[in-house]
């Protein structure tokens, strides 16, 4: 069997109406989106003692397993890697707050992955995601993509902090706001003209223009490297180091935590699953989904090796909601993104080149994109619109995609409740809504 037929078979993409060319500028876009994280991870989980050169090369690792285990069970183009939040959770809460050593958090977070496991392999993630209503798949996919948007915003310095309205509008006449608000307007046009490499090809080209631009305080918006390549650190102080008897000798402090954790991990994968679904065409109005139990297992397998390999939850990214944008629809796209991180291990001074406002004007309209799910609400019942939108505030401007869906659930069972059409409430939807209001007692 040709190279040809192995990926046609295996990924699909004639059904799905794609091309070898398109996934990979899927992959791409998606892997310039989230590649920051390969300088964040490391930065957040650093103030815990853990290694941050040992932590670049883990959270690329741990990126590549789970991309893979996402396009070869599921067939899907979401890409995983460390999720953000849950790393804050982990440094801030577990180690900073709760005074873990961060060998004793990575044991909790492993917990979390078995737990996670056995839910989504019993089929029980499964229906929980079946019972979501479309009122709040709608706004899950809207809230996300303007979570997106607002984070694309702040990365250019369009939208900055405020003492008295916590944020504003930034100088816009600076080079970093003119700099966007070029690639937005450029990206808007290619993007119109159904040029396939127009989020990509606009990336590269405002990189360039960055090693050429300066920014407000007079340097370079972005330094051109002085090498290619380079070698990746070990990962010896991190892999295995977890301490597996901590959660059964400390189960009272423990249970909790892991609770938190696997919520976390629930609700954000549930919520980025839903939305990359519905954008790419895969997911029906019932919200059923080719693969959806494969797609969730990948998750927990991702997560289960990330923890042995020394880094906190990994999960799904809403940045995969680029590369679908520019075409990508299986999970060649997924496994693509997975080889760019263990790629960058060896080519890190390119990647770290990459300024974030080049990426920026991406994220701005690939949540733009995202909001058109707003027109499939029914504005006139108010049962519908209000849990909708207050999910979708919720993820905006908390920045907290678990809690946002939570108050989503909560509302709108209990609106349907108190206007007297409880009826239209399934069993699973009952079972959710408590399980949001005890992770939301819980946090």
């Amino acid at each position: 069997m040709s190279i040809k037929n192995f990926i046609e078979k295996r990924f699909q993409l004639s059904a799905r109406n794609s091309s070898v060319s398109s996934e990979l500028v899927g992959a791409f876009t998606t892997f310039a989106a989230m590649s920051y994280i390969l300088a964040v991870n490391p930065a957040i989980l650093g103030t815990t003692g853990m290694d941050k050169q040992c932590l670049v090369t883990v959270t690329a690792l741990a990126a590549a397993i789970g991309c893979a285990l996402m396009a070869f069970l599921a067939n899907l183009p979401v890409a995983l890697a460390p999720a953000m939040g849950t790393n804050s959770y982990f440094a801030i809460i577990i180690c900073a707050g709760m005074g873990l050593r961060w060998q004793e958090a990575l044991a909790l977070t492993f917990y979390n992955g078995i737990f996670f496991l056995a839910i989504s392999l019993s089929g029980l993630r499964k229906k929980l995601i079946y019972a979501v209503p479309r009122p709040l798949q709608i706004g899950l996919q809207c809230g996300i993509g303007v979570f997106i948007a607002f984070f694309g915003l702040q990365s250019a310095k369009i939208i900055v902090r405020d003492e008295n309205t916590l944020v504003t509008a930034g100088q816009l006449g600076s080079p970093e706001c003119l700099f966007c608000l070029l690639g937005i307007a450029l990206m808007a046009v290619l993007m119109i003209w159904r040029f396939k490499g127009a989020i990509i090809g606009t990336i590269i080209f405002l990189t360039m223009l960055a090693f050429m631009v300066d920014d407000s305080s007079g340097e370079r918006m972005a330094v051109a490297p002085d090498s290619i390549f380079s070698l990746p650190h070990g990962i010896s102080e991190t892999f295995m180091q977890l301490d597996f008897a901590y959660p059964i000798k400390n189960f009272s402090k423990a249970a909790p935590v892991i609770f938190v954790l696997l919520m976390l991990d629930l609700l954000d994968t549930m919520a980025t699953v839903i939305a990359m679904g519905r954008r790419t065409g895969l997911m029906d109005d019932k919200g059923r989904m080719p693969k959806l139990d494969m797609a969730l297992t990948a998750d927990a397998g991702a997560t289960i090796a990330g923890a042995l390999l020394g880094t906190s939850t990994t999960g799904s990214y809403v940045e995969s909601a680029a590369g679908i944008e520019s075409g990508a629809r299986t999970g060649l796209s997924a496994l693509a993104v997975g080889f760019l991180f263990l790629l960058s291990l060896f080519l890190s001074p390119i990647i770290n080149s990459v300024p974030p406002e080049a990426t920026a004007p991406a994220l701005v309209l690939v949540g733009i994109m995202m909001m058109q799910g707003l027109s499939e609400l029914r504005f006139n019942d108010m049962a519908e619109l209000l849990p909708a939108m207050l999910c979708m505030l919720m993820i905006a401007f908390s920045f907290k995609i678990s809690e946002g869906f939570a108050f989503g659930v909560a509302a709108y069972v209990i609106l349907l409740s108190a206007t007297g059409r409880a009826g239209q409430i399934s069993a699973t939807t009952w079972f959710l809504f408590a399980l949001m209001c005890v992770f939301l007692c819980a946090l």
